[in-house]
């Protein structure tokens, strides 16, 4: 079975974008969280494509 990595990514982005729409989180509040853990979701989709490429 694939792993639907890039769907799951825009799915994230857009429910980012749209929790900033609608006032539920604001931006600065999401860019101080995203500032803080960008590594580690590099690091997670880095994970995700070698073990998807190993199967």
């Amino acid at each position: 079975m694939k792993y639907p990595l890039w769907p799951l990514v825009l799915i994230v982005v857009g429910l980012a974008f749209l929790a900033i729409n609608l006032g539920v989180v604001s931006s600065v509040e999401l860019r101080r969280v995203l500032g803080t853990w960008w590594p580690l979701i590099l690091i997670g989709i880095g994970i995700a494509g070698l073990l998807r490429r190993s199967r």
